[in-house]
């Protein structure tokens, strides 16, 4: 056999795909597990082995990228006569250089999973029948049109997923406004929509600021609601190489976990309580006068308003509040103080609460009083969980955005419309004219993913459109995800329709008690497509088609192009997107997204550039991403954002926000001039020199138009470029004339102002500690009280009549044990395809709670016993005790990413090609037994503080 590889060859034995294969297959039959027996059956594993065994034809490499966390891990796959045989991990890969996972390593059977969905499916008469894709997409678009007649377009739900590309995930936001709604979201707002908010209101932007190979250069890291070790085990041998170069490690958690197992210093927390432990460090850096005061001053807006707020969290304070001794808060932040620079890594830990925007405002604030911003080795590394979620959310799949963060103002909508060269007054023609509440839909916020659920079951009086959503699209999500099981439920047999479009049924297709009106259609993986994807530290990645689509299943775009043409929009959502049998080319979804996307700067990442940095990842260092020499020199991999101009400009791309050191066209930065120019009478444009080489060598605010014609510059702009730039700002002159002027004079497009630690439009100006809906500590609330409820875009939000309940009905003396939720190595998100993989079933087969040894005596528990977890709520859940030490006394954890039995039912899933595709491993999802908890900015939801009961089975 012959082994290619980009057009080269070498000789290659039959080893190279078989004996892997065979070692496997022999060892999983050894162990006789999970592994084993699914090799045994008569789905297509068995008949994909039988295609690899030949000795005949080549073996063909693949450059792709692992589909899991956001690391963008580089694979090599394997595929001989079409089949996907084998796999290395990419040791010339920048980011991952030759690393894997659990769930990296196992990446393959993804592509031909038995447990798929085979061809289009319907539920009907409590029975599932198979359909053609016309019948499917006749039956859905149907249906479609008659909720938008009867109902209005806000009726119909476009739930997106992390998992599309870049291109699917800007195509289906699209989507939903050429529909005519902004109902359309994604599984950010449940993981990282609270990180966006605050950082992006704190900075500028709100993503990743540095990346994973620069923790390289750390001389600190404090981690606070992250467990990399298991969430991100790549991105942890990062950090490890940071710690064996010298940097203090840090790990702030509830839980004992594997990553606080390398810390330097191991601190509790009590759940909840992030803010009173940043002040805590807070306290003593300004006690002590360890804070960078020139960097404030020339930096930093509303300093003071925090060095008042943090006198009230004394060390006393603090260690009734969190747990933590005043000994250790000292001992922690003069370790941050005398490390510098350091960095802060944050996940879900932090920003999965009714302040999680306050969380991740208070990490931010830390980071400027130590000065740790715009450098090597600082800013905060913001792990995200799925390969696309960085780029689903820059590309608008967000019920309060369009593409590029642009909002819903008039204006972002008159820019888009320009990018897709349609008639502003058509684009508006298409959504409700009525106002609902006080709101305009067309301009307001749509419903978020967290309470999608609540947008059908909610009284239409109390929501913000004109009537309850009838018909769902579960694109890519799963709904055990969500917190309130029950609820999600409900919602589901209560709606007319439910739309699953997934490679997996996913719960969306099980968890319901209906016997009619499901649609499955079976997506195609990432593997049977292609694209760009962003990884978490902003670099693009080019992503080649390993195998055609498996059964008869379609890539998301073909999925999107045939409903889209069903429901007569597709003449204007692909006006300029050629379409060849159905299939949109990606390349002019890229082209496309290129000429609007000028905000965070995803315009110079043409195809053409990305599809080079693949074909030469080995090319750039694994030190700082950049190429010193070749066809790619001088440019940072991945271009990361923001990659200004056009793509002919050729910058390289922004490995390291705000950085002031570098010129502009180098990947130099400072903060965003984005909040105006002064607030309260006091200016906040920076008192700082800028990015280097900059024109004004002080702050100054955003580029328009006229100010080009006020400095004289507008006659650089070439005759074309003034047609477009006329009355624009840089953030909406489709030429990028504006930008490429502002960068000839070495000038940030966004201009260059001071990061702002008092955010004058949220709820809370600055981040104050509240204490949780269900606390256990009911003597807190009335100095560290909750919002009072309200009315968030289109929903009612409750917050003080819920802790008002949790202490009338005695519920946390009933429900005595704090609970929080999170991530295991084996497993990802909701689960329904890791569990359907057998390599990793084998490695984790039972849900199950942790629970301390004291705890556990107190209820005569035993490891390993049955148990039920009873939710303050009502929700009844069994599972596994697992007696450890990991959890403190009076707190609890269980892992997200089961599901597949509600409350002690066995969900019932369906048979495709013969075979069930009930995932190997099944258990009751945490979040069935999660409460009622949204952040007020963001609406994500609160997962990480909780109350329950476990008593044994």
């Amino acid at each position: 056999m012959k082994l290619t590889r980009k057009g080269t060859s070498v000789q290659s034995g039959n080893a190279l795909g078989l004996n892997r294969r065979q070692f496997l297959k022999n060892a999983g039959i050894t162990t006789g597990g999970i592994a084993a027996a699914s090799m045994l059956g008569a789905g297509m594993v068995r008949k994909a082995e039988a295609k690899a065994v030949s000795a005949e034809g080549p073996i063909e490499q693949v450059k792709t990228i692992c589909s899991h966390c956001s690391v963008g891990c580089g694979i090599y796959a394997e595929v001989q006569n079409g089949v996907w045989t084998g796999q290395e991990p990419a040791f010339d890969h920048p980011i991952n250089r030759g690393g894997h996972c659990a769930k990296g390593a196992s990446i393959r059977h993804h592509g031909h999973s038995e447990k798929r969905v085979k061809y289009p499916m319907k539920l009907e008469g409590g029975k599932w029948k198979k359909l053609s894709w016309d019948q499917a997409i006749n039956e859905i678009g149907d249906q479609m049109l008659k909720i938008r007649e009867e109902s209005g377009p806000d009726s119909i739900y476009f739930m997106g997923s992390a998992k599309f590309s870049n291109e699917q995930a800007y195509l289906y936001r699209k989507f939903a406004a050429m529909w005519g709604t902004n109902n359309v979201d994604h599984s950010a707002r449940i993981c990282h929509s609270t990180t966006v908010a605050g950082v992006a209101n704190t900075w500028g932007y709100g993503a990743q600021t540095n990346s994973y190979n620069d923790m390289h250069n750390c001389k600190a890291m404090l981690f606070i609601g992250s467990n990399a070790a298991e969430a991100h085990p790549v991105a942890m041998s990062h950090v490890l190489t940071g710690k064996e170069r010298g940097a203090k490690m840090i790990v702030v958690d509830p839980r004992f976990t594997r990553t606080a197992a390398h810390a330097d210093e191991y601190v509790h927390i009590r759940p909840g309580t992030d803010i009173p432990f940043i002040y805590g460090l807070l306290w003593h850096i300004f006690e002590n006068g360890w804070e960078d005061n020139d960097f404030i001053r020339r930096r930093v807006y509303g300093m003071e308003a925090i060095r008042e707020e943090v006198k009230k969290y004394t060390p006393e304070e603090v260690e009734d509040l969190t747990s933590v001794s005043g000994e250790q808060m000292y001992r922690v932040a003069k370790m941050l103080a005398e490390h510098r620079p350091g960095t802060i890594v944050w996940c879900m830990g932090g920003t999965q609460h009714t302040v999680g925007n306050a969380n991740t405002r208070a990490y931010c604030i830390l980071q400027l009083a130590l000065g740790n911003m715009g450098v090597s080795g600082g800013g905060a590394n913001i792990f995200r969980g799925h390969d696309n979620v960085q780029g689903a959310t820059d590309f608008g799949l967000l019920f309060d955005n369009l593409p590029g963060y642009y909002g819903l103002s008039e204006g972002a909508w008159k820019h888009w419309s320009n990018v897709w060269n349609l008639d502003f007054d058509w684009v508006k023609g298409r959504f409700d004219q009525g106002s609902h509440l006080g709101k305009v839909p067309m301009n307001t916020p749509g419903i978020p993913c967290s309470r999608w659920h609540d947008g059908v079951l909610e009284d239409k009086a109390k929501i913000g459109q004109k009537d309850n959503i009838r018909l769902a699209f579960f694109w890519g999500q799963s709904v055990n995800t969500e917190t309130r099981g029950r609820e999600v439920r409900e919602a589901l047999n209560k709606m007319d329709t439910v739309v699953v479009v997934d490679p997996y049924p996913t719960m969306a297709g099980v968890m319901h008690q209906r016997k009619d009106g499901v649609y499955l259609l079976p997506a195609a993986t990432q593997f049977e497509t292609y694209g760009s994807i962003s990884a978490s530290n902003r670099s693009l990645q080019w992503r080649s088609k390993v195998i055609e689509p498996m059964f008869e299943s379609l890539p998301d775009h073909v999925i999107m192009y045939k409903i889209a043409k069903k429901v007569g929009m597709a003449d204007q959502m692909f006006k300029h997107i050629q379409v060849n049998n159905d299939e949109p080319l990606v390349e002019d979804i890229t082209r496309e997204f290129n000429k609007g996307m000028w905000t965070i700067g995803y315009t110079g990442q043409s195809p053409e550039r990305l599809k080079q940095h693949q074909e030469n990842w080995h090319l750039f260092s694994w030190e700082d991403l950049k190429a010193p020499g070749g066809a790619v020199k001088g440019e940072t991999y991945g271009l990361p954002w923001p990659c200004w101009g056009t793509p002919e400009l050729k910058h390289p791309g922004t490995h390291i926000l705000y950085d002031t050191s570098k010129h502009v066209m180098e990947g130099g930065g400072n903060f965003r001039a984005r909040f105006g120019v002064e607030h309260d009478g006091v200016s906040i444009l920076a008192e700082d020199a800028g990015s280097k080489g900059n024109y004004f060598q002080d702050g100054f605010p955003e580029f328009t138009a006229d100010m080009l014609k006020q400095l004289g510059w507008w006659d650089e702009l070439t005759a074309e470029e003034k047609q477009h730039a006329e009355g624009k700002n840089w953030k909406t002159d489709i030429s990028g004339g504006i930008q490429r002027v502002a960068m000839k004079h070495g000038c940030i497009p966004f201009g260059n102002a001071k990061a702002r630690v008092k955010v004058w439009t949220f709820p809370d100006e600055i981040p104050v500690h509240r204490e949780p809906l269900y606390t256990p500590r009911r003597d807190l609330i009335a100095k560290y009280p909750t919002h009072e409820d309200m009315q968030v875009h289109r929903l009612p939000t409750l917050f003080k009549s819920i802790q008002d309940r949790v202490i009338s009905e005695n519920l946390d003396k009933k429900f005595p044990l704090v609970v929080t939720s999170g991530r295991l190595v084996e497993y990802e998100g909701g689960g329904e395809e890791t569990r359907s993989n057998p390599w990793l079933a084998e490695l984790q087969q039972e849900m199950f709670v942790e629970i301390n040894p004291v705890d556990a005596a107190d209820r005569g528990i035993r490891d390993g016993d049955d148990v039920k977890l009873k939710s303050p709520e009502g929700a009844v859940i069994g599972m596994k005790a697992m007696v450890t030490e990991r959890v403190s006394v009076g707190e609890t954890f269980m892992p997200y990413h089961f599901a597949g039995v509600f409350e002690g039912e066995e969900l019932q899933y369906p048979e495709s090609g013969g075979i069930s595709t009930k995932p190997y491993v099944v258990g009751e999802s945490a979040n069935t037994a999660l409460t009622y908890g949204y952040d007020p900015v963001t609406q994500m939801q609160e997962t990480k503080v909780s109350l329950c009961e476990i008593v044994k089975a």
